[in-house]
Formats: C-alpha cells, sequence, structure tokens
C-alpha cells in the first residue's frame, strides 16, 4: 500500500488541478508549472524515500560531462553542481497514449483527451528534469505514430509538439502496427499507457500482455470520469458509444449502488489481471490532481533503474 505525503497547501495544489493545467494554452508551461507544484508539495510534505527522491548532487569536476551541469543550482549558490551518476541511472521512457475516439468523453469540462495530453507532457517534463531519454507513442485512427526516446533539449521540443498535434479519433490501433513501436529498440524500457481502457476485442489486453513478455516494466494510468464510475446519467435516456456510433439505452430503472459496485468490481478485476503480469494500474479520475501520477512514475522508474 502507498503511504501519501500529507495533502499540499491549497496554492499547491491549485498547481496540480486539472482545470488549472488545462487554462494554460502554452503545453511545456503547463507541465513545468504542474511539476513545480508537484515538488513544492513533496518538499513541504518533508516525505523522503525511495522513488521521491532526485539524484544526488556534487561538486563538478574538471573532465565532467557540461550536459549534467544543474544550472538552477548554480544560479541558487553561484556554484558548479552536476547530478551525480546521472548517466548511469537514466533510463529510456516511452509515453503510450491512447487517442481513439473514445477519450472525446468529458465530464466537468475536462475532456479525457486533454487530460491526456496535459498528463503526458508533466510527465515528460519530469523524465527530462531526471536525464531519462523520453518517447512518444500515439495509438488512433487505426494507426500508430512513434517517436523514439532521446534526450536532447532540441528532442522535447519535439516531444510537446506531437503531443499538440494529437487529433484523437477512430478506433484503437490495429495489432499488425503493434510492432511498430520498438522498430530500432534494443533496451528494456519504462512504457507509460494512458488510456480510458475502452477495448471491444482484449486489443488494449493483447498490446500490454505483449509489451509485458517482451521484458518492459509498464504503468497503466486508467482515465475515468466520476460519472461513469457511478453511472451518474441523470437528464439522459441514452448514450452513444464514442468508437462504434452505437446508442446505449439506458435503464433509468438500475440502481446506482448496484452500478457503483459492478465498476469497481470491473476495475479490481483489471488491477489483478495486469499485476499478474507484472504491469502496475492505478485509475485516475477527470476530477483528481496529477501529483498521484507523477508520484507512481517516480516510485515505478526507480525500481526499474536498482
Amino acid at each position: 500500500m502507498n503511504v501519501l505525503p500529507p495533502a499540499y497547501p491549497d496554492d499547491m495544489s491549485r498547481l496540480l488541478d486539472p482545470k488549472t493545467l488545462l487554462a494554460i494554452k502554452d503545453l511545456p508551461l503547463a507541465a513545468k508549472t504542474a511539476v513545480d507544484g508537484f515538488m513544492a508539495g513533496m518538499h513541504a510534505s518533508k516525505v523522503k524515500g525511495a522513488g521521491l527522491e532526485f539524484s544526488q548532487y556534487r561538486s563538478y569536476q574538471p573532465g565532467d560531462d557540461l550536459r549534467w551541469l544543474d544550472w538552477k543550482m548554480y544560479a541558487r549558490s553561484d556554484r558548479y553542481y552536476i547530478r551525480e551518476s546521472e548517466m548511469e541511472t537514466s533510463i529510456d521512457i516511452r509515453l503510450l497514449i491512447d487517442a481513439s475516439n473514445s477519450m472525446l468523453h468529458a465530464e466537468d469540462g475536462i475532456v479525457k483527451m486533454e487530460y491526456a495530453r496535459y498528463l503526458a507532457a508533466s510527465l515528460g517534463y519530469l523524465s527530462h528534469l531526471q536525464g531519462d531519454a523520453t518517447g512518444l507513442a500515439v495509438l488512433h485512427h487505426g494507426d500508430l505514430f512513434s517517436m523514439a526516446p532521446r534526450r536532447e533539449a532540441q528532442h522535447m521540443a519535439r516531444f510537446y509538439y506531437q503531443l499538440e498535434q494529437i487529433n484523437p479519433g477512430g478506433k484503437f490501433t490495429e495489432p499488425i502496427h503493434y510492432r511498430n513501436l520498438f522498430t530500432g529498440a534494443h533496451t528494456r524500457q519504462l512504457l507509460i499507457f494512458i488510456t480510458d481502457y475502452y477495448e471491444q476485442n482484449k486489443e488494449i489486453t493483447t498490446l500490454l500482455e505483449t509489451l509485458s513478455a517482451l521484458g518492459h516494466e509498464i504503468i497503466v494510468f486508467h482515465i475515468a470520469g466520476k460519472n461513469e464510475g457511478s453511472g451518474n446519467f441523470k437528464g439522459y435516456d441514452a448514450v452513444e458509444d464514442l468508437e462504434t456510433g452505437e446508442l446505449v439505452v439506458l435503464d433509468n430503472t438500475t440502481n446506482p449502488e448496484d452500478y457503483t459496485k459492478k465498476f469497481e468490481q470491473y476495475t479490481t478485476a483489471l488491477r489483478t489481471q495486469l499485476l499478474e503480469k507484472r504491469i502496475y494500474y492505478r485509475q485516475l479520475l477527470l476530477q483528481e490532481p496529477l501529483d498521484t501520477a507523477l508520484r507512481d512514475f517516480l516510485n515505478q522508474r526507480n525500481k526499474l533503474r536498482r
């Protein structure tokens, strides 16, 4: 069981609130805002432990790689510091984004795809801060866009650009394209899969099981809405399946408590199924701040590098 730090002060919580971040139209700035708020909250909580600490610093020595100088530390102390063993501890990380049509579902003015976009940007920013090579894959319109992990600052600019260009729609990527995910990849990676886990023929589960069998570490962030989990569809006689276009007539006689119980049973079974494949699972609500996901990322990253 994860032990979470005390609640953030109100100003820090607002920095991680989805509506606050989505109001920032500059995606890299929104990512920086989220991570800065997260780091400030970690500092305020005074909680330390495996998975929550950044690399240790040491004084710069002649011959050290200048790429690992920390310029923020220099600005504060007027001395040169380098992140110790950064080269040895960095890993390859790839964000996998489900951008199929079901990700257009919205609650409380928050679209799943936008939540996923800003979450991926924040995770990418945090990954880059750790010195990791960061990549991207987008699964939508039955096809696949893939960008291999790299560490350069110019690469991160392309990373944010591609996130901004995601045009969600269509069905989940066809299995024939899965192999393109790792063309030219020869190392184990940490894969962060952001999805609403809407599948018709176990296509998402099949993809995850295949990636796990290849030895990759995987985190699944399952995005859902409060209404989606509680069955609160008051005022609607039917809902549309965003990927098939099929209208699903709502049974107004269904007990909301029964619906909620079934949804919880579904997510519990899904978590168990994935854990059996050594895949980490976390459900995130659209209304939920991003700190839980950022903390999970650091925890799983440190497990992989040990």
